[in-house]
């Protein structure tokens, strides 16, 4: 995912080497890129529904964790250039918690 958001030019990017091995646009490069990005999630969302003795807290670790590296570089490389989504996001979570 951060190199769909931060595809810059100045170091080889797997968008770059993309449209190099393959021969096609940038554009076809991020759909692409998109359409796997989509896949995983299937396939992560269809194995956390199947019984395994994996421990559930540590599935739902990785669950979370994957959700976080999401919403930082699903537009934007929001680490990198933390923006009013960001921010507002950090905010929701820890200054204005929805109460359970």
């Amino acid at each position: 995912m951060n190199d769909v958001t931060s595809h810059k030019g100045h170091v080889a990017s797997a968008i770059e080497c993309y449209v190099k091995q393959y021969s096609v646009s940038k554009q076809q490069a991020y759909d692409e890129f998109n359409k796997q990005i989509a896949n995983a999630w299937k396939d992560i969302n269809q194995g956390f529904l199947r019984p395994t003795s994996m421990p559930v807290p540590i599935l739902t670790g990785v669950l979370n964790l994957t959700r976080v590296v999401d919403i930082i570089y699903k537009e934007n490389d929001e680490y990198t250039h933390v923006g009013k989504v960001m921010k507002d996001n950090i905010a929701s979570l820890l200054i204005d918690p929805v109460p359970v």
